[in-house]
């Protein structure tokens, strides 16, 4: 089985090509560049550059959120036109989660963060096991502080390490928590994790039913709640 996995969901954007447990390819760029300029570009690269075809993908995935909410409706919206396109089956996963999988082979508590501005982050705990994942908590948006606090009550002796986009502004706040950061390498949201994920616990749903998981309400209907509460 062939899986074509997408990541958008911040400032880094990815696209991935995964075999029956293998990473075929994989195109990933860090740079503020508009997601809906970079995203199929990157797709058609990947084809090209493994001799593979959008015929022969059996299902895509996706980060379905938390993140950026432009960047999760552009990869969203992508993998909707591919599927009804094709009439493939998607694969929605956590952005979280997928994280997670940044650190599979370890043996650690995975401490999944990512920048949700506003002073707070969008955060989830797992623990990791070889290949296994097991996840600790629901996904949330939280402060830093809070977030640290719920780690640190995490029953293990297992190494605590922070990974996503988060994780540095985390590391920073948590001076001596014995807390550690995911290498530069690891530490990026990446569509071969979603794709990993997808593998092993994806929700599998239609082109129509594939939806993003904000976490938060946009920050226009916050503006304008504000405004009706001070009113």
């Amino acid at each position: 089985m062939i899986t074509l996995g997408l990541d958008t969901s911040a400032v880094a954007a990815s696209a991935a090509l995964w075999e029956d447990g293998r990473l075929l390819g994989e195109n990933f760029i860090n740079v503020k560049l508009t997601h809906s300029q970079t995203i199929l570009p990157m797709v058609e690269s990947l084809f090209s550059a493994t001799g593979k075809s959008i015929a022969e993908v059996d299902r895509f995935a996706v980060s379905t959120g938390p993140g950026s909410f432009t960047g999760l409706r552009i990869g969203i919206s992508a993998v909707k036109g591919l599927a009804f396109g094709t009439g493939k089956e998607c694969v929605s996963v956590s952005t979280l989660q997928a994280l997670a999988y940044n650190l599979l082979g370890q043996c650690c508590i995975a401490a999944c963060a990512m920048d949700a501005r506003v002073g707070q982050v969008y955060c989830a705990i797992f623990r990791i096991d070889g290949d296994t994942v097991e996840r600790l908590c629901e996904d949330a948006a939280m402060s830093a502080g809070e977030f640290q606090e719920k780690l640190m009550a995490v029953d293990s002796d297992l190494p605590r390490i922070l990974v996503g986009d988060g994780a540095q502004l985390c590391y920073n706040s948590w001076k001596g928590s014995g807390v550690s950061l995911a290498p530069p390498h690891l530490r990026y949201q990446k569509a071969a994790s979603v794709c990993m994920a997808a593998e092993k616990e994806g929700q599998v749903l239609s082109a129509e039913a594939l939806q993003p998981s904000y976490l938060r309400l946009p920050q226009a209907q916050r503006e304008l709640l504000q405004k009706q509460q001070k009113a």
